[in-house]
């Protein structure tokens, strides 16, 4: 409990005043929460959103210095387009969050469902997209001294997850996230957070799965987004932290 208060204070008094935040996938959710947590703490914020632009207008308006990019990561010319729309508006990005994702429940026992267009639909999303964007905005970043944190999942540390394909590719995504860390250095820094299971709208219907969460991982409960969004800010601002995968879950994981 001592750590998670000491974080939570961190990315309360972090200060990113003239610093320019691109959060992809940040219409609800573990998004939403990220990008409220680096406005509050001085940041300009690109709000992204695929499918919800009504949502990303809206919390754009609310945040002050932000604007909203309508964008599919899992598009070349959007990837392009969504870099150089945030720094055409500011002129500058010094953190990246890849937090846009996307998955398919699927019991792990059913191999069949699992078929091919599954896998590439969750890549062409999860590792694709965030290895497309991060590439696309490293030589902002690195003029910046600037830092990526992926949103990844406790379903890429252990056999978990919502679906077979979903774990693999965030597998993926923590091994990229240590592969660039070793090439990016010292103008850039890599990390990722592994959530575990948190409430939001994915999981609003997962009732069996949040009981048992609650009744077996050591802090009794499911994550909030804002548990997350906390240690996002935090990685973002540690300047000493590199090549690191974080799990955000309650415990869950060193109980199962």
């Amino acid at each position: 409990m001592a750590g998670a208060a000491h974080v939570t204070a961190a990315s309360e008094t972090t200060d990113f005043a003239g610093k320019v935040v691109l959060v992809t996938g940040s219409s609800s959710g573990i998004g939403e929460a990220t990008a409220r947590r680096f406005a509050s703490a001085g940041a300009s914020v690109v709000v992204n959103s695929r499918s919800n632009p009504d949502a990303g207008e809206r919390i754009a308006a609310e945040l002050g210095s932000a604007i909203h990019v309508q964008a599919d990561i899992a598009d070349d010319d959007d990837v392009a387009r969504l870099v150089a729309a945030a720094l055409g508006a500011f002129g500058r990005l010094d953190v990246l969050v890849n937090n846009a994702g996307t998955t398919e429940v699927i019991a792990h026992q059913h191999l069949e469902r699992a078929d091919l267009s599954v896998w590439r639909r969750i890549f062409e999303v999860n590792v694709f997209g965030t290895w497309a964007i991060s590439v696309a905005a490293m030589d902002a970043l690195r003029e910046s001294r600037g830092a990526i944190v992926n949103v990844s999942s406790i379903a890429g540390l252990r056999p978990t997850g919502s679906s077979i394909p979903y774990a693999a590719s965030k597998a993926a995504v923590n091994h990229m996230t240590l592969l660039l860390a070793k090439v990016v250095g010292p103008e850039v820094r890599v990390n990722a957070v592994a959530p575990g299971l948190v409430d939001t709208p994915w999981t609003k219907d997962w009732d069996d799965i949040r009981a048992f969460v609650s009744a077996v991982a050591p802090l009794r409960r499911s994550g909030q987004p804002d548990d997350v969004a906390d240690l996002v800010v935090a990685l973002a601002a540690s300047p000493f932290v590199t090549g690191q995968v974080v799990a955000v879950d309650g415990g869950f994981s060193i109980v199962t």
